[in-house]
């Protein structure tokens, strides 16, 4: 049974834990869906403003978001505060070369960056994945997708309220299961990527692990693109409510995108049907 519908047989109602709920259904807590309330009401509201902020001006980092909150919007909050929210629990960073941009942990390995001038001309040939802050009105959530970057066809997303490597992993393992390894899978350095759970599930697959640059968030751009289209066309018009209004959402959301919506770096084609003909095309090409 794929991911998606383990997690929805979750039931909170339940006589069994949630937890217990979750290893019988082999699945991380961390997949399931309700709003992050650790944080206080202040920090939640900073975190809102900083992430429309952000995809305003990517390239602002801690200091230009430190002066922007204090001078500009007049919060007498401390940089302290500014920098744990912007990188531990947004997981933000520039778009230009800096000092702690990638939540890299010093005690795991990084691989090489395997995309620069690489010519990508076939579906499965290079995915990539990430992570992206979402804010609801009492909290806020993390959603990670995977994007086969020939067709921008979106092969797999996930909710969740923490950042942990076993739910990034179990995503590519669910994207494998319905559609096949790619040959390459592009990440950043963020710990939940160079984890021994994620990286030698990826490397173990046969799979090539890619990984951006420090501070080089313009090397995942891909998938930044489909952050702000998440954002800008879905979550900030829809307003949800809660962790299960956005899943529900997202549910609605991805499929469109990956079959009505144009792209325009497709040449205005729909992700599926680029995906689906390259497909095809690779496979006339192995006949003959």
């Amino acid at each position: 049974m794929p991911l998606l519908e383990r997690q929805k047989l979750v039931n909170s109602d339940h006589e069994l834990s949630i937890r217990l709920q979750c290893q019988m259904l082999s699945i991380h807590r961390s997949g399931l869906y309700y709003e992050n309330r650790g944080e206080s009401a202040l920090n939640l509201e900073l975190m809102r403003l900083m992430d429309e902020h952000y995809h305003q001006y990517p390239y602002k980092g801690v200091p230009m978001m430190y002066a922007w909150l204090t001078k500009d919007k007049s919060y007498l909050v401390s940089r302290n505060r500014v920098e744990r929210l912007y990188y531990k629990v947004m997981g933000l960073r520039a778009i230009i070369p800096g000092p702690h941009t990638s939540k890299r942990h010093k005690n795991h390995a990084v691989y090489p960056y395997l995309l620069r001038g690489l010519n990508i001309e076939r579906p499965q040939q290079v995915w990539a994945t990430d992570i992206t802050y979402m804010p609801l009105p009492r909290g806020f959530m993390y959603l990670t997708a995977v994007i086969d970057l020939f067709s921008r066809f979106v092969v797999g997303w996930s909710l969740s309220n923490t950042m942990e490597a076993e739910w990034c992993q179990q995503l590519i393992e669910t994207a494998i299961g319905e559609y096949g390894k790619p040959e390459i899978l592009n990440t950043d350095q963020g710990a939940q990527y160079t984890s021994d759970v994620f990286s030698q599930y990826v490397v173990g697959s046969g799979i090539k692990l890619s990984m951006d640059g420090v501070g080089r968030a313009t090397d995942n751009a891909f998938i930044e693109r489909l952050w702000r289209t998440v954002k800008y066309e879905n979550v900030r018009f829809k307003e949800y409510r809660n962790g299960t209004e956005m899943r529900q959402g997202m549910e609605i959301f991805f499929p469109d995108y990956n079959t009505q919506r144009r792209h325009s770096a497709i040449d205005y084609e729909m992700p599926a049907k680029v995906y689906n003909e390259g497909l095809i095309g690779i496979s006339n090409r192995s006949q003959n």
